[in-house]
């Protein structure tokens, strides 16, 4: 089956998650995504904690479909290597902190004489301008400084702390802005033959993300002043506990929700309100309470661990999970593509490469170097021996 990036390649220099997440979409739709790594390995896959096969398990979620490269660009024969690799490449994308690849000689004006219809992506904290270019981040620093991290506590208690989404939706919120920007980016030069340069910043995506900022530029007013001037419609829900210490999440909004718990229930529109769900789901046990909302039309689920969503036999009915043979991992299960494609669906094929597992095949293959010159390049270290 042809893939829509199937003729694209991508020399991905990214790390952590901003990055890798962006590439990995791609990578799903065919694109053949060449992971760039120094020889001793980025830190996202050595990361501490637990290893599986060598690396961490946020390594085997964001590097699906990758082929693995090893390459020291501050050598000035990895640099030639690299450039090599360039010419005959479609998209570059880095999250270095801004300046490095311009201090590496591989800034966006050598590129572009090497392939003029590059595309390259520099993705990074703060972008490549501004006072706070130079500042180091994280999702975290981008959640934080974007008005999230404060409105999550707001949501629980007005009056309490900040508090932390869980996750890092400060890289892939970013990293899934950046993966359309760099197909926007494709879909121009197929029509003009025109590269460019795309400069993403988590925090820029991170504010563009936040509704709650428009409705203070409109009013004027704080989120929680502007709820409690303009109450948004009459329902119920939130987060409730059950008597088997269990959670649902009820999300009852709307004059048709209010319409069912009247008709089903047997209380008055008026007497309606999260004190008297509670008092119901008190009785019952979550699955008791979630099949008696759903029952009668109600937005409702249950709140689940992990390992309760791998087991949910909805999340399972829509393939969500595949198991693959890694290597060093054995046999592993993995978080299969969300999107549903009438046409073109991206596969699960490879799971995440080990270090410098494709040196031979890319230097081999594209750029036809004979054994001889791959040795001398791991002699030299500016390649890792092939895994």
């Amino acid at each position: 089956m042809k893939m829509p990036l199937d003729d694209i390649r991508i020399l991905d220099l990214t790390h952590v998650w901003f990055g890798p997440w962006s590439t990995m979409m791609m990578a799903y739709m065919g694109a053949e995504v060449i992971r760039v790594e120094p020889p001793w390995g980025a830190i996202d896959r050595m990361a501490e904690g637990a290893l599986f096969g060598g690396a961490s398990y946020t390594f085997h979620h964001l590097n699906i479909n990758k082929k693995d490269l090893t390459l020291n660009l501050k050598d000035p024969e990895g640099k030639k290597v690299f450039l090599e690799l360039v010419k005959k490449s479609d998209i570059i994308v880095q999250n270095f902190s801004p300046g490095t690849m311009e201090k590496l000689g591989l800034g966006y004006e050598v590129l572009k004489e090497a392939k003029p219809d590059i595309i390259y992506a520099a993705l990074s904290g703060f972008g490549q301008y501004g006072p706070y270019t130079s500042r180091r981040s994280f999702a975290a620093i981008a959640e934080a400084m974007s008005g999230h991290t404060r409105l999550t506590g707001e949501r629980s208690d007005p009056d309490g702390p900040p508090v932390e989404m869980a996750q890092a939706y400060g890289d892939l919120g970013p990293g899934t802005m950046a993966s359309m920007a760099i197909l926007a980016a494709l879909r121009h030069r197929d029509r003009t033959g025109v590269g460019q340069m795309i400069d993403v910043a988590q925090l820029d995506c991170m504010v563009a993300y936040n509704t709650a900022i428009t409705g203070y530029l409109l009013s004027g007013m704080m989120p929680v002043e502007l709820r409690e001037k303009y109450p948004r419609g009459r329902g119920v829900g939130g987060l409730i506990k059950t008597k088997d210490g269990g959670w649902i999440r009820l999300a009852a909004f709307g004059p048709r929700a209010m319409d069912r718990i009247v008709q089903h229930m047997g209380v008055e529109l008026d007497d309606i309100s999260k004190e008297m769900i509670e008092e119901m789901v008190a009785d019952l046990t979550r699955d008791d309470a979630v099949k008696l909302f759903t029952g009668i039309g109600l937005p409702c689920a249950p709140v689940y661990h992990v390992d309760e969503t791998v087991e949910d036999p909805h999340v399972n009915a829509r393939d969500m999970f595949v198991e693959l043979e890694h290597p060093e991992a054995g046999k592993i299960k993995l978080i299969n593509f969300p999107v549903k494609f009438s046409e073109t669906q991206p596969e699960l094929k490879t799971p995440a490469p080990l270090l410098g597992q494709h040196n031979k095949e890319i230097l081999t293959e594209l750029l036809g170097y004979d054994d001889e010159t791959i040795q001398d390049l791991m002699k030299k270290g500016v390649i890792s021996y092939q895994a």
